[in-house]
C-alpha cells in the first residue's frame, strides 16, 4: 500500500511539474511577443509568432481588417521602444492549445488595446498562430458566474 501511495504521489508530482511547465513556456511566449512588439525586438517578436500568423481587426466601417504577421514585424523597428507597456490578463489552456488576453497601453494615449492570441505547441514550442486585438470600450470583466 505504501508504494502505490508513493506511486501515485510521484505520478501527480509529474503532471503538476509539466502543467507549470507549459504555463511558463506560454508566459514566456507571450512576453516575447509583449517586449519584442514594445521594445523594438522584432527577432524577438518574430520568435513568438508562426510564420503564417495574420492579425485580425474591425475596420472603422465594420468590416475585417487583415494585417500579416511579417508586415506587422517589419513595422517594429530594432532598438525603438513604442513607449508602450503590456501585461497579461489571462491564460487558459489544454493538451496543446492555448488562448490568452493582452492588454497595451501606452502612457499618453487613452486607449488601450485587448489583444486575444490562439497558440498551439508546435514541435514542444508554444508558439502565436493567431492574434485578433480590439481597443478598450470599458474595464468591464464578464463574470461567468452572475
Amino acid at each position: 500500500m505504501k508504494k502505490f501511495i508513493f506511486l501515485i504521489a510521484v505520478l501527480l508530482g509529474i503532471l503538476n511539474s509539466n502543467a507549470q511547465s507549459d504555463l511558463e513556456s506560454i508566459t514566456q511566449t507571450l512576453n516575447d511577443y509583449i517586449e519584442g512588439s514594445t521594445n523594438g525586438q522584432p527577432a524577438r517578436l518574430r520568435g513568438a509568432f508562426h510564420k503564417d500568423l495574420n492579425l485580425y481587426y474591425i475596420k472603422k466601417n465594420d468590416s475585417l481588417g487583415i494585417w500579416t504577421g511579417e508586415s506587422y514585424i517589419k513595422d517594429t523597428k530594432e532598438g525603438q521602444p513604442t513607449g508602450e507597456d503590456g501585461k497579461i490578463i489571462a491564460i487558459d489552456y489544454e493538451n496543446n492549445i492555448a488562448v490568452a488576453k493582452v492588454e497595451i497601453s501606452h502612457p499618453k494615449s487613452r486607449g488601450t488595446y485587448i489583444d486575444y492570441f490562439m497558440l498551439l505547441k508546435i514541435q514542444g514550442k508554444w508558439t502565436i498562430v493567431h492574434k485578433a486585438y480590439t481597443q478598450r470600450t470599458s474595464n468591464k470583466v464578464f463574470d461567468s458566474n452572475k
